[in-house]
């Protein structure tokens, strides 16, 4: 449907408005669309996403710092998070034995299960840009890291 439609504006300034509007409408109605499908794994998107980048690092342990830098949304605070999968059992934390100040991080066996069951049921590939073609979908990417240089 197109941003016009949606919004109920017919008309916009020019087309940079029309695109900037589109694209805040856009990724807010993509994370509706995902904050939705993870409820059935009793998920949160931040929640997904911490573990998404504790895998990457998997077997090897996460700062809190580190998957702050690394998170998505930059307004989560990624402490609650972690208490929140800690308590949920999939993830652990330890002191760093570098620096004590510190925690580590690691995603735990059942962490790593429950993302190879969202892996399978293709979450990621159920909501927008799976509509697009793999040149589309590259297109887009590229106009979006523009747009953010």
């Amino acid at each position: 449907m197109r941003i016009e439609d949606e919004i109920q504006q017919p008309v916009f300034r020019d087309a940079y408005q029309r695109a900037h509007v589109n694209l805040i409408f856009t990724a807010g109605w993509l994370q509706s669309q995902l904050a939705q499908s993870f409820k059935a794994f009793d998920l949160t998107l931040p929640q997904f996403n911490v573990l998404r980048i504790l895998r990457g690092q998997h077997p090897k342990p996460a700062s809190v710092q580190l998957l702050i830098q690394r998170m998505l949304d930059k307004t989560s605070n990624a402490s609650r998070i972690v208490d929140k999968l800690e308590l949920k059992e999939l993830v652990t934390r330890h002191t760093c034995p570098h620096d004590r100040r510190a925690v580590d991080v690691l995603i735990t066996e059942r962490g790593l299960a429950l993302l190879h069951k969202i892996d399978e049921v293709g979450i990621l590939n159920q909501h927008g840009v799976a509509q697009l073609t793999e040149k589309e979908a590259n297109l887009l990417s590229d106009l979006l890291d523009r747009i953010r240089s």
